[in-house]
């Protein structure tokens, strides 16, 4: 019988001394960063590598593992990374973003140390200054469930990441020079799936058994496409979904909206040969895909050369939103079910209505979050909030919550909205645009209650889904629809809002929620680490007192 990787660790831990287990585990990582040559769509061109991968290597964690990634920056330009997903309780120190980071200088090194605390599930990281994402350096992350957690299927054969996205020919500079000329990037030149664009006999992506079930992590790490996933003559029978455990639904094929990742279980009870997976565009006026190949092990024939159809509309993806729910009786990273939170029964205590909107300003194509097109100072706000130097950084809420009436004005300038900690907040994201648009929340998991067309009213809130919602970090809102959203705001720390879609993010459809606890304690949040970059104003300042450790 074979053994799993979670029961040899038991076998080591159970024959280790017993301090060595009290902690939890770290995990190490060197990454080298460096620019390599290679053709995905048939043109070389410059891309990112970590150790010469690309895409990077996958991170294979379990729950409340301490990961520790020493990162070299071997490129001509600065860099940072993004954990997309992870929430660094307390440690908004460590999400990688020009809100929170000085970037790592190239020449230099940079060592990320974070704790993937009271989560599971499947994430990717990507490198997050400008358009760096554009020319790779992302990968897969995964957070598996600790032993005594039971996870609600039986353990898979193996476990597979497939990283799909739209892909540019452009260098990513060169992207940046596009957007910075107040332009748009346009139409990708064609879609990869784990770094290649077709399907190739003599090297599969996959290989399953006969009999056998695999477990299957789908991630939109693209710039601006929506994608539709499915596997010829395979159904996929959904598991989890952004770190929740779902209903255990059957889909012939899942829409995987920019930034979204989803997990399903795939068993290899069909004939003895070999079949295409399908990833293709959706909500475009144009069709770009790619495919990769799965082979049983006893394969007897090539693939069909009949690919399975993608859906047509966004009906139907509005509709396959609504089949997703949250796994009530799953016991997710703690024991507990996840359904002993009760999440519909908790007060609002404060509504923030979001409009997107895009516009120009001196003749240059801007997007903006009410009115507010986000800009990164050169002094993350994060470190100006911790040396007590905000006021002369940025100038809070300039967001309202309620969106501009004028949707063509807009205002450039840093965007950081206060929140009361511990504060539940109703968030309604609106979109009067004619095409789709996701969002993302950094720092934590929020119930996506609703999805609707037309404009949001307070009568809408009857049709919210208010006892199995699942619990995710990233919503899509079709167009002139809106979605609404639900969460406590306990994550001390300053959480990056924004639109996943790389070019509207970088032309400020973004902003930052400040969460402050008002003790200054460790209980709350961590201090500023030893480590840590500082740069902009900050930079030559003495360090404010620490947090105490009082409760």
């Amino acid at each position: 019988m074979a053994v799993t990787k979670s029961v040899v660790a038991l076998l080591w831990c159970l024959s280790a001394v017993a301090m060595v287990c009290a902690e939890d585990p770290y995990f190490y990582f060197t990454w080298n960063v460096s620019y390599g040559i290679i053709s995905p769509l048939g043109v070389p061109q410059q891309v990112i590598m970590i150790n010469d991968e690309f895409p990077g290597p996958n991170i294979n964690s379990t729950s409340n593992n301490n990961l520790v990634v020493n990162v070299f920056n071997n490129l001509d330009e600065p860099l940072l990374f993004h954990w997309n997903g992870i929430q660094q309780r307390k440690n908004s120190w460590q999400d990688g973003l020009p809100g929170t980071n000085c970037p790592i200088l190239p020449g230099t090194n940079f060592t990320y140390q974070f704790q993937v605390k009271d989560q599971i599930g499947s994430y990717f990281y990507y490198p997050s200054l400008g358009m760096q994402r554009a020319a790779g350096g992302f990968g897969g992350l995964r957070v598996n469930s600790r032993l005594l957690i039971p996870v609600p299927y039986l353990d898979p054969e193996d476990d597979y990441t497939v990283l799909i996205g739209d892909w540019y020919t452009k260098s990513h500079t060169a992207l940046k020079q596009v957007l910075d000329s107040g332009k748009t990037i346009g139409k990708p030149n064609g879609v990869l799936m784990n770094g290649k664009n077709k399907a190739d006999s003599e090297s599969p992506l996959f290989t399953m058994k006969p009999g056998k079930t695999y477990k299957y992590r789908v991630c939109n790490v693209g710039l601006k496409v929506s994608l539709n996933f499915r596997i010829q003559g395979h159904n996929m029978k959904l598991v989890e979904l952004e770190g929740s455990h779902v209903v255990q639904n059957v889909y012939e094929s899942l829409d995987v909206h920019v930034g979204q990742c989803y997990a399903f279980l795939i068993t290899a009870d069909k004939d003895p040969k070999d079949y295409i997976m399908v990833a293709s565009s959706r909500f475009t006026q144009y069709n770009i895909s790619a495919t990769g190949l799965i082979r049983y092990t006893n394969s007897k024939a090539p693939a069909s050369p009949e690919l399975p159809k993608a859906p047509v509309g966004w009906a139907w993806s509005l509709n396959q939103f609504r089949t997703f729910r949250w796994n009530l009786t799953a016991s997710a990273a703690r024991p507990n079910p996840q359904g002993s939170y009760h999440y519909g029964k908790i007060n609002i205590t404060r509504t923030i209505k979001l409009a997107n909107t895009a516009s120009t300003v001196d003749g240059k194509l801007r997007y903006a979050i009410n009115g507010i097109s986000h800009v990164d100072p050169t002094t993350p706000p994060k470190l100006a909030e911790y040396y007590g130097v905000a006021d002369k950084v940025f100038e809070y809420d300039l967001v309202k919550d309620e969106p501009a009436e004028d949707e063509k004005k807009i205002t450039i300038a840093p965007s950081i909205v206060n929140a009361t900690f511990r504060n539940y907040i109703e968030i309604i994201l609106e979109n009067h645009e004619k095409g789709i648009q996701t969002w993302h929340l950094n720092g934590y998991s929020f119930f996506a209650v609703a999805i609707e067309t037309g404009k949001w009213t307070p009568e809408k809130r009857k049709n919210y889904n208010l006892l199995d919602a699942v619990s995710r970090n990233t919503i899509q809102v079709y167009p002139y629809s809106w979605a609404a959203i639900m969460l406590t705001f306990d994550n001390a720390g300053l959480w990056n809002l924004r639109s996943t879609m790389q070019e509207r993010a970088y032309l400020g459809q973004q902003l930052y929620i400040s969460v402050l606890s008002p003790g200054r304690s460790l209980r709350d949040e961590y201090n500023l680490p030893d480590t840590a970059l500082v740069c902009g104003i900050v930079k030559d300042m003495p360090k404010p007192p620490p947090y105490s450790s009082g409760a």
